[in-house]
């Protein structure tokens, strides 16, 4: 039973990855999947729908300016 359990996750997961790798190459850069199309039609209303920082909302997870060696000294 948990060699059926690894294998069907394994399975899954090979399943999410390709259809990342799917999505990279081609609705991402804005082309058609030439197999499926109605599939790279799906994933693109799905990212679409997902949500996303905004830029100003990005300036947070900035790394902070290089500061003088006075300071790390005093934060210590």
């Amino acid at each position: 039973m948990r060699v059926l359990t690894v294998v069907v996750v394994m399975v899954l997961i090979l399943l999410v990855a390709g259809l990342v790798a799917a999505y990279v190459a081609y609705p991402h850069r804005g082309e058609q999947m030439p197999a499926a199309p109605w599939l790279g039609d799906a994933m693109a209303r799905a990212v679409d729908a997902a949500p996303v920082l905004a830029e100003e909302d990005e300036k947070v997870f900035a790394l902070d300016p290089p500061r003088e060696h006075g300071d790390a000294e005093q934060r210590h």
